[in-house]
């Protein structure tokens, strides 16, 4: 059998051009899958806390507004506290 011989050899400084060109393409594509992904989870999370903090109305039902109970607990619970230590002007 005869051995095939390419016609042109890749020389030392092509094949670092070669990986050098396939390090920059492969950080360039993470840096923006991270990005994307980054976007995402963040604008998860902020959608999450405005829903939490009663700005963003429920969805499916589902009610995770605990400012309002929040505030009903200190009025029932915490106020009567305070107004004995208060001086009575």
């Amino acid at each position: 059998m005869e051995e095939i011989k390419p016609p042109h050899y890749v020389t030392q400084e092509e094949c670092d051009r070669k990986i050098e060109a396939a390090i920059r393409q492969h950080n360039r594509n993470a840096s923006l899958l991270s990005m994307v992904l980054g976007l995402i989870f963040l604008a998860l999370f902020a959608e999450g806390f405005f829903r939490v903090m009663g700005m963003i109305p429920p969805f499916l039902g589902i009610d995770v507004n605990v400012i309002q109970d929040i505030v009903d607990k200190v009025k029932e619970q915490i106020a009567p506290i305070v107004n004995t230590y208060r001086p009575s002007v």
